[in-house]
């Protein structure tokens, strides 16, 4: 029997692209290459018969080109208060190898990576406020990200934009945030000021549940 699962939580996202991110819709990437780190909070969630409630995760991801191009690299973060059939249905889910082809982000970044790294298993700090477009991601020794409202450099005025995706395979809609990332370790990561989004998580091994 093919596995069988659903999460449903929330997600921020910091890339290296300038706000709005191009390849959200499909063109270049704002300086020829990607790299992102990707962090999700599980509320309620299940991998066959291992329920998945209240975990976080982390995902690195990074390629030398556009995506499109392959040859990436990714590495999952899992938090270390799961037990072990609850790491290895998040690595399973992470890394798209219980997913439909295509039918997810999870399944669709596999695809175009080289090097897949084992995960690692910590405590992730993590908060995400998807309306007040605000996140913090802390894995000690590893990352720090946030995610915070954009602002309007001539009138210094939060912004409140959004995408909406009514056939994406990551959300649906999501709320758009300006993010700062650093991170050590195999993927090293230093973004500034560049883009961020928030959003539902709801998926299951078909894809995005609308």
């Amino acid at each position: 029997m093919a596995d069988q699962w659903m999460i449903r939580g929330v997600e921020f996202t910091n890339c290296n692209c300038n706000w709005g991110c191009p390849c959200q819709f499909g063109s270049p990437t704002t300086h020829g290459h990607c790299e992102a780190v990707v962090a999700g909070m599980i509320r309620e969630g299940r991998f066959n018969g291992t329920r998945l409630d209240g975990l976080n995760w982390v995902l690195f991801v990074q390629w030398p080109g556009e995506i499109a191009d392959g040859n990436g690299r990714e590495q999952a973060v899992i938090d270390e208060r799961a037990t072990p059939d609850q790491r290895e249905a998040l690595r399973r889910i992470l890394y798209g190898e219980a997913t439909k082809p295509g039918a997810t982000h999870f399944a669709v970044f596999r695809t175009t990576m080289s090097a897949v790294l084992d995960p690692l298993y910590k405590p992730i700090n993590l908060s995400i406020e998807v309306d007040g477009r605000t996140a913090d991601l802390e894995v000690n020794g590893l990352v720090e990200a946030t995610a915070r409202p954009m602002i309007n450099r001539f009138t210094g005025d939060p912004v409140r934009a959004g995408i909406h995706l009514p056939g994406g395979f990551e959300y649906t809609t999501a709320e758009l945030a300006n993010g700062n990332t650093t991170s050590s370790g195999a993927i090293a990561l230093k973004l500034e000021n560049s883009h961020g989004h928030l959003n539902v998580l709801h998926m299951t091994q078909d894809g995005v549940v609308r």
